[in-house]
């Protein structure tokens, strides 16, 4: 399969929103250093989540252009997991600039690193095994859910 901009878009848009909502659910209550009640450590992690996303769609406009420049118009499945390295650093370097809504207080580094890798591995996971069983036309169609 070779995923289109557009198949790439939805698949990332989807896994983050459902596997990785999911997994900030799961996880948020037990991450280190964020104070605060319930409701604050949720809002909290379900915004760098959300600029993840955001930010995300941005970043597959990016990729595109520079797949282009490839024979195969796509690169090695693990270009795919080592983009959690630019995508985690521009989420954190916005985090501390203040610059994201809602987190003004920041975040602390432990629980970012944390929220963050392990949602990029268990996404890129996804990606790579199981979404292919549910979705068998996802490979076919570009990666398009819709």
């Amino acid at each position: 399969m070779l995923p289109t901009l557009n198949g790439r878009i939805q698949t990332r848009i989807f896994l983050l929103t459902v596997i990785g909502g999911l997994w900030t659910l799961l996880i948020s209550p037990v991450l280190p250093g964020i104070g605060g009640g319930l409701p604050e450590i949720y809002r909290m992690t379900f915004t760098v989540l959300l600029t993840t996303l955001v930010l995300g769609v941005g970043w597959e406009f990016i990729y595109h252009f520079i797949q282009q420049f490839r024979w195969e118009k796509d690169w090695p499945t693990f270009f795919g997991l080592i983009t959690v390295l630019n995508e985690g650093a521009l989420v954190w370097v916005l985090l501390v600039l203040g610059v994201v809504p809602g987190l003004a207080g920041g975040v602390p580094f432990a629980a970012f690193a944390i929220l963050f890798a392990t949602t990029w591995v268990l996404v890129w996971l996804v990606a790579n095994g199981p979404m292919r069983v549910p979705f068998v036309h996802w490979r076919f169609r570009g990666g398009r859910l819709v």
